[in-house]
């Protein structure tokens, strides 16, 4: 089943604008494992320049999804891009303007964190044996390493692992980054950290997709999200569209909160006094359009001074939209 991307529905949602630059895209992308589909024919349009947060319940493909755009897998059917180019057959072309962190780092126990990583940068075609030394510095600074650098890879921390696969994405500037969930096992300084990377990423105008379950800093870091369940896309869009689409319900701004209260009771509409300092009336996500509240509250005498939709939290839309393709 090919499942359509939307921010509404598959019938509303505005296409990617053919001139629109991709950094990644996913045409029908299929995966099985035996009896087990694990992707199941999905498309997904990464644009230039955004971050986008895959999101999903464990099991729901992400890592699959990733480990195909960046030809780790091959798919059963569906075609994979990377910066324009195809995937995995045109790989060598894309790749080196590629940094990517995926299902955890792989170094040599007993090397090094520097060691380790000048062999990574070794590798890199974009590199010349001058820069690496620079470049591996570089990197080990950024991700808050340096001091840990002459210590073994197999006394290093989970935390400390993922930061040095992190300092292997980044030696080099970076077209696109693809991180999954690069903040496992890292501490709340370790995170914020990610989340710091990301932004000066996304400033100097690299693509970054990233895996994450902390729904906190999704929100807090992507401008683009792309939610799984099951091996199905089930939404995808801009983030602030999403939310908007997803809005709970309504905030009435009134000095007359009791008034406010009863006469929407009588009219049998659901409504709670607004948490917080400023007085209100928050009417729930069932209830009536925006005018008509306000008719309805005014036409009783109760002054109304604000009325906004509330915005949603990605955590209520993803409860939302993963419980209701279960």
């Amino acid at each position: 089943m090919t499942t359509t991307p939307s921010v509404l529905d598959a019938a509303t949602a505005p296409p990617v604008a053919a001139s629109t630059p991709l950094a990644a895209r996913a045409i029908g992308l299929r995966k099985a494992f035996g009896s087990t589909v694990a992707v199941d024919g999905v498309d997904l349009d990464v644009p230039a320049g955004s971050v986008l947060g895959m999101l999903g319940p464990n099991g729901s493909g992400k890592t699959t999804l990733i480990r195909m755009l960046l030809g780790l897998t091959r798919a059963d059917s569906g075609t994979a891009e990377l910066l324009g180019h195809a995937i995995p057959d045109d790989a060598a072309r894309a790749l080196p303007h590629v940094g990517a962190l995926v299902e955890g780092p792989g170094f040599h126990p007993f090397l090094s964190g520097r060691e380790n990583l000048l062999r990574v940068a070794a590798t890199e075609p974009l590199l010349g044996s001058r820069e690496i030394a620079g470049a591996v510095d570089a990197a080990l600074e950024r991700v808050g390493l340096s001091a840990a650098a002459g210590r073994r890879f197999r006394g290093y921390s989970l935390g400390m692992k993922q930061r040095l696969g992190l300092a292997g994405a980044l030696l080099l500037p970076r077209r696109l980054v693809v991180l999954d969930e690069p903040t496992n096992g890292l501490d709340p300084a370790g995170t914020r950290d990610v989340r710091r990377i990301i932004a000066e990423l996304h400033a100097a105008g690299s693509t970054v997709i990233v895996s994450s379950h902390l729904l906190d800093e999704v929100e807090a870091t992507c401008t683009h999200v792309a939610v799984l369940q099951s091996g199905s896309l089930v939404a995808a869009g801009e983030l602030a569209a999403l939310l908007e689409s997803g809005t709970g319900g309504l905030d009435v701004v009134t000095p007359d909160v009791d008034r406010a209260l009863d006469v929407l009771r009588e009219a049998g509409v659901a409504a709670y006094r607004a948490p917080g300092d400023e007085p209100g009336v928050v009417v729930g996500e069932d209830g009536p359009p925006t005018a008509e509240t306000i008719a309805l509250l005014v036409r009783a005498g109760v002054a109304v001074q604000e009325a906004r939709r509330r915005r949603a939290r990605l955590e209520e839309l993803f409860a939302r939209l993963t419980e209701e393709t279960r």
